[in-house]
């Protein structure tokens, strides 16, 4: 899953950056809302998470240029404000959710995986489930029934995302959009290995293959 992080104060940042990759995350992070308000418009992230008080422009008038221009992806708003008037205002310009500082890490992590359910009509999972498996996420591996099975960093990154669009076609590209941040080389054929991986460890017909389309978690396997 791929997020933006727009937060202009640096070492809340490191800590944010440093977090959020260690759970799977591929993450850019902006400082500035000028360049904000494009990047979140042209890049496919999965959700972005905004502070307020940005130089350049101001968080809300970011998300109100992003909401006026038809994107839909989640927002969840970070800020130093806690007035009523100032939440109430930036759920009416489309935020998502809403957590001021101070927080807590795991409380932002477990907000994150909140809304990237519920984006998916998988709301009401205490787990990401899909097709016999059960993702834990804070341990980073996969159960089905009462086997457990253990999954390096990257095969996690891959089945969570084909866990939140099963049945859904695939293609090499939109995974590569959606599995590494803007600095990091794409490359399809890292994509193939992983998926391979996964099907050595949960069953060959758990993804399926449409040869010059992409791939399509199906679950059915073990």
């Amino acid at each position: 899953m791929r997020l933006l992080l727009v937060e202009d104060h640096v070492p809340l940042a490191d800590e944010l950056l440093a977090s959020l990759t260690q759970q799977g995350y591929a993450v850019d992070w902006l400082a500035d809302g000028r360049d904000a308000a494009y990047q979140g418009a042209t890049e496919p992230y999965d959700l972005i998470i905004l502070d307020l008080g940005l130089p350049g422009k101001p968080g809300l008038e970011v998300l109100r240029e992003w909401r006026a221009g038809g994107l839909v992806t989640p927002v969840l708003i970070l800020t130093a404000r806690s007035s009523w008037a100032e939440r109430i205002e930036g759920l009416q310009t489309g935020a998502d959710d809403y957590l001021s500082k101070p927080f807590h890490p795991q409380e932002l992590l477990l907000r994150i995986q909140g809304l990237l359910r519920r984006a998916h009509g998988l709301a009401n999972q205490p787990q990401l489930q899909a097709a016999g498996l059960q993702l834990d996420e804070s341990r980073q591996c996969v159960s089905r029934g009462a086997e457990v099975i253990e999954l390096t960093a990257a095969e996690f990154r891959l089945l969570r995302y084909f866990m939140l669009h099963p049945q859904q076609l695939l293609s090499k590209s939109h995974l590569a959009e959606h599995m590494y941040d803007g600095e990091t080389e794409r490359d399809s054929n890292v994509l193939e290995v992983q998926v391979n991986r996964l099907r050595g460890k949960l069953g060959r017909e758990v993804i399926e293959t449409k040869r010059g389309q992409g791939y399509r978690f199906t679950g059915v396997g073990g």
